[in-house]
């Protein structure tokens, strides 16, 4: 396993995290703790999570592993998050201090710890002025109740935002960004990823394996069925079966399963290790329902692609942009040669 700065901080975390969306939910427990205890041998150390998942079911299946392995406990980076609805009142979601206080306070006791490592907000709150999130976030860190924070699915003029308003007020600095990033969800490089750079943080992507697209198991001309995500439910959200079955999708996955032949591996370990090896990514979490599909996933820890590898699948995934402002036109207007002239 690989070891990375976790953003801008001084903390190590390793390049493979384990996302817990699954516990409680796809995964029973006694599955969820031998999962849990799998990637802590495989020298995997960032574990993350969020009140909303199975509605704090995730993180109490969490804790209670923790409480049975004191060792890993001190081991382990503990990554959570807060922001979505964990009751039906008004002031049971969002991004105010007052729903951050008791939503962290409530992970915190679930997970058995007196403090999460890193503490990310969801999404974007866009009712909840950005001083007060992140006068609270701030707040946490002083206090202790957490190590560091980050965010969730935010565009690039808000993290921008809000890492300037940060510094204005002399406040912690975020550390990380969690996005959605593969080798089918590349938009973000447009934006997001820059402004990324630009505040010298990291990102942990998520669904790097495009819901399961990316590894294969589908074919052009069949509907999933069976024991898969897709299979038991082709709507499901962004990775939907008729949203996503189009030609870019299948040239995608024709290179991915191409280049793992070549190479003698499984298409999962190409598209993870072409995640693992973009700028600014820190940690790819993985989501895996079973023992054998988190095996699966650490076996990619060892991949690196080779710089032919790379530009066939950066270019047959590239992002479709109009001329402008992300198109050809639109990036000659952003740029210019050193040494002048026309």
């Amino acid at each position: 396993m690989e070891y990375r700065k976790l953003g801008n901080s001084g903390t190590s975390v390793s390049h493979l995290a384990l996302g817990t969306m699954t516990f409680g939910a796809e995964s029973d427990e006694a599955t969820s703790h031998a999962i849990l205890s799998d990637y802590a041998a495989a020298g995997g150390n960032l574990i993350d999570t969020a009140d909303v998942y199975s509605a704090g079911t995730s993180e109490e299946i969490i804790g209670r592993w923790l409480a049975k392995n004191p060792l890993e406990r001190d081991r382990m980076v503990l990554a959570s998050k807060g922001r979505f609805p964990m009751g039906t009142g008004p002031n049971d979601l969002g991004l105010s201090r007052r729903h951050l206080r008791r939503a962290l306070d409530a992970s915190l006791a679930r997970l058995g710890v007196d403090h999460i490592d890193l503490y990310q907000v969801h999404a974007w709150d866009p009712l909840t002025p950005l001083e007060e999130t992140l006068g609270f976030l701030n707040e946490a860190v002083v206090r202790g109740k957490i190590g560091y924070y980050g965010f969730s699915n935010y565009t690039g003029w808000q993290l921008t935002k809000a890492v300037l308003i940060a510094r204005h007020r002399g406040y912690s600095l975020p550390v990380t960004l969690q996005p959605q990033y593969s080798l089918l969800v590349r938009d973000i490089e447009a934006e997001i990823v820059p402004a990324v750079l630009d505040a010298e943080m990291g990102m942990l992507p998520w669904s790097p394996l495009g819901g399961g697209w990316l590894t294969g198991k589908y074919s052009r001309d069949a509907e999933p069925t069976g024991a898969t995500r897709l299979g038991e439910n082709p709507k499901r959200g962004m990775e939907a079966w008729e949203k996503r079955n189009a030609d870019r999708t299948w040239d995608i996955v024709d290179t991915v399963t191409g280049i793992a032949a070549e190479r003698g591996i499984n298409a999962s370990h190409v598209a993870l290790a072409w995640v693992a090896a973009k700028p600014a990514v820190t940690s790819v979490i993985l989501g895996a329902r079973t023992q054998d599909q988190l095996a699966d996933n650490l076996a990619s820890s060892g991949v690196e692609l080779t710089p032919e590898e790379l530009e066939r699948l950066d270019e047959v995934s590239a992002p479709t942009f109009g001329d402008y402002p992300y198109g050809a036109p639109g990036q000659e207007q952003r740029s210019r040669k050193i040494e002048g002239g026309r």
